[in-house]
């Protein structure tokens, strides 16, 4: 194993942790790190001389600091994906596209993205399906009511409340049945 298979591995479980890490650890660790008063991330910005930030307070930060978060969390786990995708294509083919004249971006259309293609079908779709199950991160980060203005009210969340802050554990059960689709 060279140096450079070694930084390889080092990096994919690097960037792999935030995947196998606890979904509520990640949305404390953002909750600290985007906090209005004590975050890392205003503590940096007033460092170079900018505001504070309500990052999980204001409609308009919440759904961007939750995505960069969800983002975080999944970018491991999608670049596993992709990179065993890329270790499949058969470098023969790049060798005949390059000797039928074809530019690196050309090799990119014609040989890389149709061997990806059932790759990011498959990502495309675990990816809705984590984004219809949303609920551990802007859960915590909104102390489980959905936002300022209900701005991420997710169906996960919006099904919590009906049952346990609403009382309607028949229409919560309706709506799970629905959203799992059975």
């Amino acid at each position: 194993h060279s140096h450079f298979g070694r930084l390889r591995d080092g990096m994919s479980a690097a960037y792999f942790l935030p995947y196998i890490t606890s979904t509520v650890a990640i949305a404390m660790l953002a909750s600290a790190l985007f906090s209005t008063d004590y975050g890392l991330v205003n503590a940096l910005l007033q460092l170079v001389g900018l505001d504070k930030q309500p990052w999980v307070t204001h409609p308009l930060f919440i759904k961007p600091t939750i995505a960069i978060v969800v983002f975080w969390r999944y970018l491991g786990f999608n670049l596993v994906l992709y990179l065993a995708a890329l270790q499949t294509v058969p470098r023969d083919l790049y060798e005949a596209a390059r000797l039928d004249g074809a530019s690196p971006w050309r090799q990119f259309l014609h040989v890389t993205l149709p061997a990806l293609r059932p790759m990011i079908l498959f990502g495309v779709t675990l990816s809705l399906i984590g984004g219809l199950q949303l609920f551990e991160e802007p859960f915590i980060l909104t102390n489980g009511n959905g936002g300022p203005d209900q701005t991420v009210m997710t169906s996960a969340i919006y099904l919590y409340r009906l049952a346990f802050d609403f009382n309607d554990f028949g229409g919560a059960a309706a709506m799970s049945w629905v959203l799992c689709g059975v």
